[in-house]
């Protein structure tokens, strides 16, 4: 009996990669083929399906099953299906007129290229059919990889470490001490899990808002002091503003409105209104410090810090008139309103006025300090 051990490559890899054109018939013909096609993609597994499909033609020959074996390869085409099959079965023909097998041994490498079987059967038996799996799997050997890259990566990299090591260790310490001090005080396990749990939002919470918005803290200490310093200063201003705000809530709907609030948007339009002056003044204290952080450093961007200060009471209206409005407290044709658009509109102008005059001369402020920080340079 004459068997044909038969690689197939469906979509044509061999083509397409090694410029070896199918069909492929003889030993010495399909190892040089997979001899180009391992050398133009190494990852490519037909390679290995041609090897394999070799290596069985080498033990039949030892044996003594069949009377005469030949070993072929037969290619089909890059666009997988009718085109691709009709490719493989003139191949296919071509290959039993040269050896007319009297059954085949298929080598394949996955159920794509083994749909052509019923194909194969019509012209000539299936013996039998071997599956080539190689055994460094690209998803595991891949995924491996990766995992193994990151892991090192991570113990190795500072940055990554505290934030894939130093967290998650945190957080098992602080509860590890909290479940040992819970083993002689039971009662105040709720206490002491609230406390941790507090601690790790804040933590973590106040992490993820400096990485996300890119601050840099102690960067920002030492490079930025005043400006950080004046930033906190603003921020606790209006901190304390609003838990004033909120604790003195009835007392200011009384004074505004003479009843209280009947819905909960009544009641934050309401709170809006009476954080206005403390949210003003806590952006004041932070733009101070930033004018004076420019000046120190003799930057000409101060310019627009001391126009955005000025133009504070504009934004202090557009709030105060907006809130009132929506509150029922307020119509936009009585003289007072009329007189604080006015106020509004000319905060606008001297702003703009003042922005200007001072970008030009802060342009120049500028310069001439760094012509005198180089003239100083040079002398020294």
């Amino acid at each position: 009996m004459k068997a044909l051990v038969l690689a197939i490559d469906r979509d044509d890899d061999f083509g397409k990669k090694a410029g070896v054109k199918g069909p492929i018939i003889g030993k010495g013909k399909c190892i040089d083929a997979a001899l180009k096609l391992s050398l133009a993609d190494p990852e490519d597994s037909d390679a290995n399906v041609a090897y394999a499909a070799v290596k069985l033609y080498d033990e039949l020959r030892k044996g003594d099953e069949f009377d005469d074996v030949e070993v072929a390869i037969i290619t089909g085409h890059p666009d997988v299906g009718v085109k691709s099959d009709l490719e493989l079965a003139r191949q296919l023909e071509e290959v039993l007129e040269h050896f007319p097998a009297e059954g085949v041994i298929t080598v394949t490498d996955g159920a794509e290229d083994e749909q052509i079987f019923p194909i194969i059967s019509s012209r000539v038996p299936i013996i039998s059919s071997r599956r080539v799996v190689v055994k460094q799997n690209e998803t595991i050997e891949t995924t491996y990889y990766v995992v193994y890259r990151y892991l090192k990566e991570i113990m190795s990299d500072p940055e990554a470490s505290k934030v894939f090591l130093g967290i998650p260790g945190f957080i098992l310490l602080l509860y590890g001490i909290g479940k040992l001090i819970a083993i002689s005080q039971p009662e105040s396990m709720n206490v002491i899990s609230g406390i941790i749990s507090g601690t790790l939002l804040l933590l973590i919470g106040g992490y993820a808002f400096t990485k996300g918005f890119r601050f840099r803290i102690m960067d920002a200490l030492v490079n930025e002091f005043i400006q950080v310093i004046f930033g906190v200063a603003g921020l606790i201003v209006v901190i304390s503003g609003m838990i004033r705000a909120y604790s003195d809530l009835d007392a200011y709907a009384q004074s505004l409105l003479h009843h209280q609030p009947s819905t909960g948007l009544i009641s934050l339009v309401l709170y809006i209104n009476s954080i206005n002056t403390t949210l003003m003044v806590g952006i004041a204290v932070a733009l101070i410090g930033r004018i004076i952080q420019a000046y120190m450093r003799r930057d000409s961007h101060l310019w627009y810090n001391v126009t955005a200060l000025l133009i504070l009471p504009t934004f202090w209206i557009i709030l105060d008139m907006t809130t009132r409005y929506a509150l029922s407290v307020l119509t936009f044709y009585s003289a007072g309103t009329i007189l604080e658009i006015l106020g509004a509109l000319f905060d606008v102008a001297l702003s703009m006025l003042a922005g200007s005059m001072l970008r030009r001369y802060m342009i120049e402020w500028a310069r001439s300090g760094k012509v005198e920080a180089g003239t100083g340079t040079e002398s020294v």
